[in-house]
């Protein structure tokens, strides 16, 4: 990203008549100096145009000889172990300096003043630059160096540059600058930029972190637990894509010097070599390439025979594991034998899952009546599974809500501008199927279209819905709006099989 230059509020309206009419005078002196030369020039060669001298506007003129060149400093600032040498009636435009120079402190009959700087984000570039701001009213702010600033800009409780660093941050949200906007929001008391950056977490964790996984072991333990517990988190493929993805994460923080994205760049080159089609980023977590098998190896060769989860090292992960949705992990044979021998999660989790979740299969089978109907949206938001796709045009696209419920086959299908779902009856798999005339579900489904940073353009819901569907009937969730543009993120909550009292 370019630099951003704003400008802030005139310095000058807040000077000191003496040092105001003694820049003045200066001035002027010169102007008429250069006035005078350039009349004789004219006399002298009539011919020839006049020549046009910009001079230095007034701030660019406060800047040069008072900041830069520090002229007849009234305060000497030391922080960093720098020295500035400045101006009380320029410095008092910021609160902080305003109470020190004018209130009871200590500073305010001196004329040096030693600031110890204990944030580390705060440089000499940003106390520079924030300085320098107060004398030109303006400042240079990129991504690079906007969390310095605003740390800065907080130190000295200058909300006019706070709130410019807010409108850049806004503005560059994206996989390289997402985490950090996240951590300095949470420390700076920016709830903007922490409701914008968890925004785009939400719906990019999996499609974007799936390829970029190093940027994973960034993500505190706070932050992941919020996002594996968020109703609103955008799961692509299903819950055993968000335990892939944890695993990854919780490796990651242990290895911090780990290149995943190596493992990744050495699998595509390959495929590349052998002409092979390379992994699509929402299958990143399946646990089929090359940096999966090395995570893998590392939870199967641990030593204690306990679940991670249980262990010293691993008891600090506790909290995002215990967000995950247990009962969607244990639907598919080949995940229940992942998840068991990684060890990872402690088996008594899991079997309780195993009775509870199939007891509530087998009740739903039986009596279609207790079905998932008219539940609180709180325990729909709890206990709904998530599932998702992307999808990067408008040709026809349909996949199955795997590993929700092992009877019910329900298929989405995207296509024509609206999202539908199916109740799909094979006829040569009906002796594997419920065959209940209807089968009762809740649902909801969300369409997000992004722009090349991935942040949000334009988001469509469905309410949450109860539906009875018969054998092979369909029913339009969402009509698109033409305000959505491709590629999409698609986002279903689904509940099928009602919560019991009893889930961990």
């Amino acid at each position: 990203m370019g630099q951003v230059i704003i400008k802030l509020k005139r310095p000058l309206d807040l000077c000191s008549d003496s040092v105001v009419n003694t820049l003045n005078s200066r001035r002027k002196r010169k102007a008429t100096a250069d006035a005078n030369n350039s009349h004789e020039e004219n006399n002298s060669y009539g011919s020839k145009t006049p020549k046009i001298r910009r001079l230095l506007s007034t701030t660019q003129y406060i800047y040069q000889e008072l900041y830069n060149e520090q002229k007849t400093s009234d305060v000497t600032i030391m922080a960093l172990n720098k020295v500035w040498y400045l101006h009380k009636v320029y410095l008092s435009q910021s609160p902080y300096f305003s109470c020190m120079f004018n209130g009871s402190w200590q500073e305010s009959c001196q004329d040096f003043v030693h600031i110890i700087i204990l944030d580390e984000n705060i440089t000499l570039e940003a106390l520079d630059a924030v300085f320098g701001s107060l004398y030109l009213g303006e400042i240079e702010i990129d991504d690079k160096s906007v969390i310095s600033i605003i740390a800065a800009a907080t130190l000295f409780i200058l909300d006019n540059i706070i709130n410019k660093c807010t409108e850049l941050m806004a503005d560059t949200i994206n996989a390289d600058t997402v985490i950090s906007y996240y951590d300095a929001a949470c420390q700076y008391n920016c709830p903007i930029i922490r409701k914008s950056t968890f925004k785009w977490l939400e719906i990019n964790l999996l499609s974007v972190y799936a390829k970029y996984r190093n940027i994973l072991k960034y993500i505190s333990i706070d932050l992941m637990t919020a996002l594996i517990s968020s109703p609103d988190l955008y799961v692509i493929e299903s819950e055993f894509s968000l335990y892939t993805m944890l695993r990854a994460w919780v490796y990651l923080r242990l290895h911090p010097d780990c290149d995943l994205e190596e493992f990744q760049g050495r699998k595509e080159c390959q495929q590349q070599q052998a002409q092979q089609p390379p992994l699509d980023m929402a299958a990143a977590f399946t646990g089929n390439d090359h940096s999966s098998h090395a995570i893998q190896s590392f939870f199967l060769k641990r030593k204690e025979t306990s679940s991670f989860l249980l262990t010293l090292e691993g008891q600090q992960y506790l909290k995002p594991f215990r967000a995950l949705r247990t009962q969607y992990l244990i639907t598919s044979y080949l995940g229940l034998k992942s998840i068991l021998n990684d060890n990872i999660i402690p088996k008594d989790w899991i079997h309780n899952h195993v009775m509870t979740h199939w007891s509530s299969i087998l009740k739903v089978n039986n009596l279609p009546e207790e079905g998932s109907q008219n539940l609180s949206l709180h325990k729909f938001n709890e206990n709904s599974a998530r599932a998702g796709r992307l999808v990067f045009g408008p040709e026809r696209q349909k996949w199955c809500c795997a590993g929700i419920h092992s009877s019910l086959d329900l298929v989405l299908v995207c296509c024509s501008q609206v999202l539908k779902i199916r109740r799909h009856i094979a006829s040569e798999r009906k002796h594997l199927q419920n065959l209940q005339t209807e089968s009762q579900f809740m649902i909801r489904a969300s369409i997000t279209s992004v722009n090349a940073q991935r942040q949000p353009m334009f988001t469509q819901k469905s309410t949450v819905t109860s539906l009875s569907l018969e054998k092979n009937e369909k029913v339009i969730l969402i009509k698109m709006d033409p305000k959505l543009a491709y590629p999409l993120l698609v986002s279903v909550n689904l509940l099928v099989v009602p919560p019991t009292a009893s889930n961990v």
